[in-house]
């Protein structure tokens, strides 16, 4: 769980259509349009986050994961995950962010988050954000998804590193990040607005592989306009 937390940028969402019957809205109505695909593993789907998943990722933000994250406030409402997922869908459509949840595919359950989003002052990085719900720590999951997402991040957001921090005893966090072959960058103090304090963080980044192409197929791919 990294308390380098992704950023958490206020966006309204869609006001539902007005008009007509019940009955008659749900007969035109249409999946959602998804930013990219969704990114299989041999136990789980990664794929972008949505509306519909709001209050199942606030019940999973409980005190012991809030207290690793920087941005993840506990208690953390569905109203809050709903404003949260919206501008991450926002910067997915744009090109900016890979906001997934994790899912066990033989149960469907919603178990984590990760995402990998575009630094603003540099473009070419991103950075690296995941948790994982208290009762499915400890069964490899999130380094299953971080080996999935990253490559993925890599050709979906065209980047050349990515890093990751985690508090110096988050030893869950510091794990997935050496599975990913990350390298330590140095250590600063980062704003948690979760506690309203400066809290000290390790860091650590990875470049991109030389054979990770722009926009490859290796999930995520970015969906085409028609």
């Amino acid at each position: 769980m990294m308390p380098y937390s992704s950023r958490d940028t206020p966006s309204e969402e869609p006001e539902e259509p007005g008009g007509g019957t019940v009955e008659k809205a749900a007969a035109v109505q249409e999946p959602l349009p998804e930013p990219f695909d969704p990114i299989e593993t041999p136990r789980l789907c990664i794929r972008c986050v949505r509306s519909t998943d709001a209050d199942r990722i606030a019940g999973l933000i409980t005190s012991e994961i809030s207290r690793w994250l920087a941005n993840w406030p506990n208690p953390f409402t569905p109203e809050m995950a709903r404003e949260r997922i919206a501008a991450f869908r926002a910067l997915a459509f744009a090109g900016q962010a890979l906001p997934c949840v994790v899912v066990i595919r033989n149960t469907s359950e919603i178990v984590g988050w990760i995402d990998v989003f575009r630094l603003t002052e540099e473009p070419a990085r991103g950075a690296l954000s995941f948790w994982l719900g208290e009762l499915y720590q400890g069964q490899g999951f999130m380094n299953e998804a971080a080996a999935a997402v990253v490559p993925a991040a890599f050709a979906f957001l065209d980047l050349d590193s990515i890093h990751a921090g985690a508090q110096p005893d988050n030893q869950g966090s510091l794990s997935v990040i050496s599975a990913l072959g990350m390298h330590f960058i140095g250590e600063s103090a980062v704003f948690a607005p979760a506690r309203d304090r400066d809290e000290i963080c390790v860091f650590y980044e990875c470049a991109r592989p030389m054979a990770t192409g722009s926009r490859s197929g290796n999930g995520a791919e970015r969906k085409q306009k028609r």
